[in-house]
């Protein structure tokens, strides 16, 4: 595989812009990037032992009951046939079936959850790249609130953002720029043709037109009709959701995030109060009710809005049944959390 086939992983923390990334890069003519059932994700905790059977007929269950469905069926066999013994190998095989479908060169991946396996990754694919997206972590708490993914309580979104965009900076400082490119949502959106023209000069392609107008395209429809969630995902590239937090946080909230994700947020460009310094932690059972309060809600909501929910549930009820007896009971509640 030559530098310029090996494929891209968007990294970093949900809510920041990655459909909106994985749209673009999808524009283009060499690339294609499916919407992530999130393999690694829900499935590393199991202990497979090398055994590709299992972990293909575990992702390929996955992917039946992906919220947001492929439009290529996967062939089993050959998944197994082509795969290396590994979680990672057999997804690899499953998305280098899809790129093939698509009639791309290389293919893309858009789990910002890999940010927890760059290693595993370049140790089977030396050439893959990594593009670490970075957003506002009180817009992307914001977000959140309002998502069906993610956690709804704004602290326990600082909290995954800090640890995330310390795994990535972390990523960048082993591995280099030459293998993992930071992206901040604001810039992309606020200079997309320069910010897109550098994320190509990144990964050795020629920027298409295709690419700023990624919205027209079916792929994006799609998604935009799916969920709620995902509305954006049709909407020309726009710098509207910027500051976003200013509506969709109170004050105690925006105190709450930055109070988390202050030392990491100005490094990477992110003003903050420094009086949230002094905010005191909030108690486990508050963040817990009010969370449930607002997830409560979400769901309420997306019942009548979302044409994906049901699959939703589905999903999330397979993520549960394969990892019952193989991870402790806490990390299954991961399975709601995510897109």
């Amino acid at each position: 595989m030559s530098p310029q086939d090996g494929p891209i992983l968007i990294i970093g923390t949900e809510r920041s812009g990655s459909n909106l990334l994985r749209l673009v890069l999808d524009a283009h003519s060499r690339i294609a990037v499916p919407h992530p059932p999130h393999f690694m994700r829900y499935l590393s905790g199991i202990p497979y032992d090398g055994d590709v059977e299992a972990m293909t007929g575990d992702a390929l269950r996955l992917l039946r009951h992906h919220i947001h469905p492929w439009p290529h069926a996967i062939d089993r066999a050959a998944v197994t046939a082509a795969a290396r013994p590994s979680l990672f190998g057999v997804v690899s095989a499953i998305y280098d079936q899809y790129r093939v479908a698509e009639g791309a060169a290389r293919w893309g991946c858009k789990s910002t959850f890999m940010v927890e396996h760059v290693d595993t990754v370049l140790a089977e694919i030396p050439d893959a790249r990594f593009l670490w997206l970075v957003r506002d972590p009180r817009d992307v708490a914001a977000s959140a609130k309002r998502a069906v993914f993610g956690h709804c309580h704004p602290y326990r979104m600082a909290l995954r953002w800090k640890a995330e965009q310390e795994l990535a900076r972390a990523a960048l400082e082993r591995r280099g720029p030459e293998v993992v490119h930071l992206v901040r949502y604001e810039d992309l959106v606020s200079s997309p043709d320069r910010e897109i023209a550098a994320i190509c000069d990144f990964i050795g392609e020629a920027v298409e037109p295709a690419m700023l107008a990624h919205h027209l395209g079916g792929n994006a429809r799609v998604t935009a009709s799916l969920s709620a969630s995902w509305r954006t995902a049709g909407d020309p590239i726009t710098t509207a959701r910027i500051g976003s937090h200013q509506q969709g946080l109170s004050d105690r909230e925006r105190r709450q995030v930055e109070s988390v994700a202050a030392r990491v947020m100005e490094p990477l460009g992110y003003p903050f109060d420094p009086a949230s310094l002094d905010e005191p932690v909030p108690g486990a059972l508050g963040v817990a009710l009010r969370g449930f309060a607002v997830r409560l809600a979400v769901e309420a909501r997306s019942l009548g809005t979302d044409r994906n929910h049901f699959r939703r549930w589905r999903r999330d009820a397979t993520v549960r049944r394969l990892r019952r007896g193989a991870t402790p009971v806490s990390v299954l509640v991961q399975a709601g959390e995510s897109r």
